[in-house]
C-alpha cells in the first residue's frame, strides 16, 4: 500500500487520500468519494476489508468498475477468503491491476522482505538486527513494514540489534526471544528472571513457550543435516548465518539433552493451552530444564 500511495504522490503531489470500510459501508459513500473534487485534485481511495464487504457496497462497486472516474484511484484490499469473490472477478475480467499478497509465514522470507525493504530505501541493516526485529513484530506483516519504514527515517546510521532493541525490545515477542535465548545459553538465572518479568507486566505464556519451541526446533534440524551451511540453508529453506548460528548451538548439546528439552517443551506447550491450572509453572519448568541441559554452562 506504501508503495501505491508513493507512485499515486509521484505523479499527483496534493492528492486528496481517503478510506473506506467495506464491512461498514454506508451507502453513497463511494460515488461521494470518487467524485472530482471543486479544486480538480486527484483522489486515491483506499478500501479496507473487501473479505467482509456489506451488499451496499458490493453493489455500488460493482457498477462503479463499470464507469470509473479517470481521476480517481481505487484500491481494494482483500484478505482472503470467498467473500466478495464476484467483485474480485469483476476487477479481473475488467483487466485492473491485481497483486497477490501471499502471507509470509516462513522467517527466512520475512527476513528477506525486512533485507529488501532497506536495500530499495538504500539503508543497511546488519543481518542481527534482521532476526531481532522478524523476533519483535514479524507476526503481522503490515507491522513488520511500518516497523522497517520507522527505522529507516528515524536511525541514523546502519540499522543495528541494539538499535532494533531500543526501538522494539520491549514487545511480547521480542521479550520471549530473549527468555528463549538466554535459556539456550544456559543462563538459567537470566532466563528465569526475564521470564518472571514479562509474565508479571502480562506477558502470555502461549508466545514464551513458542519461543523455546522455535529455537529448539531450529538447533535440532541442522543438528539433523549434513554438509556445508550453504548446502544446509538451501536444503532447509533457512538463512546461511542462521544455519551457521545454530551450528555453534548445537556444540552446547547432547542428543539427550536436546531430545529431553524439546519433550520439556512439548509437554509446556500443551499445559499453557489448557491441560494444567499453573501455565507459569509449566513455562518455568521447561525453562529450567532447557538451561540445565546446555553442555558446559
Amino acid at each position: 500500500m506504501d508503495s501505491i500511495r508513493s507512485k499515486v504522490r509521484a505523479s499527483s503531489p496534493d492528492v486528496e487520500v481517503s478510506r473506506i470500510s467495506a464491512a461498514a459501508y454506508e451507502p453513497g459513500t463511494l460515488s461521494m468519494q470518487v467524485s472530482p473534487s471543486l479544486f480538480g485534485e486527484n483522489k486515491l481511495i483506499e478500501v479496507e476489508g473487501v473479505e467482509s464487504l456489506n451488499e451496499a457496497f458490493l453493489a455500488e462497486a460493482l457498477d462503479y468498475l463499470g464507469h470509473p472516474e479517470p481521476d480517481a484511484v481505487l484500491v481494494l484490499r482483500h484478505g482472503g477468503g470467498t467473500r466478495g469473490k464476484k467483485l474480485l472477478d469483476a476487477v479481473k475480467k475488467g483487466g485492473w491491476p491485481v497483486v497477490d499478497c501471499q502471507p509470509l509465514k516462513k522467517d527466512a522470507d520475512k527476513m528477506a522482505f525486512v533485507s529488501a525493504e532497506f536495500k530499495a530505501a538504500g539503508r543497511r541493516i546488519d543481518q542481527q538486527a534482521v532476526l531481532a526485529l522478524v523476533n519483535a513484530v514479524g507476526a503481522n506483516l503490515s507491522e513488520l513494514a511500518a516497523a522497517c519504514s520507522q527505522l529507516i527515517a528515524d536511525a541514523g546510521s546502519a540499522v543495528t540489534a541494539d538499535i532494533v532493541d531500543r526501538y522494539y525490545g520491549g514487545r511480547i515477542e521480542a521479550t520471549a526471544f530473549k527468555v528463549a535465548d538466554a535459556a539456550m545459553a544456559g543462563n538459567g538465572p537470566l532466563a528465569l528472571s526475564t521470564l518472571r518479568h514479562a509474565l508479571a507486566t502480562g506477558a502470555d505464556p502461549v508466545p514464551l513457550v513458542a519461543a523455546l519451541a522455535a529455537k529448539l526446533r531450529t538447533v535440532a534440524r541442522v543438528a539433523g543435516a549434513s554438509g556445508s551451511s550453504a548446502q544446509i540453508a538451501a536444503e532447509l529453506g533457512m538463512q546461511p548465518w542462521l544455519v551457521e548460528q545454530a551450528q555453534r548451538e548445537v556444540r552446547r548439546w547432547t542428543p539427550e539433552g536436546l531430545v529431553r528439552s524439546i519433550q520439556a517443551t512439548a509437554e509446556a506447550d500443551a499445559q499453557v493451552k489448557g491441560l494444567s491450572r499453573d501455565p507459569v509453572y509449566a513455562v518455568e519448568h521447561a525453562v529450567t530444564v532447557i538451561a540445565m541441559s546446555v553442555q558446559g554452562r
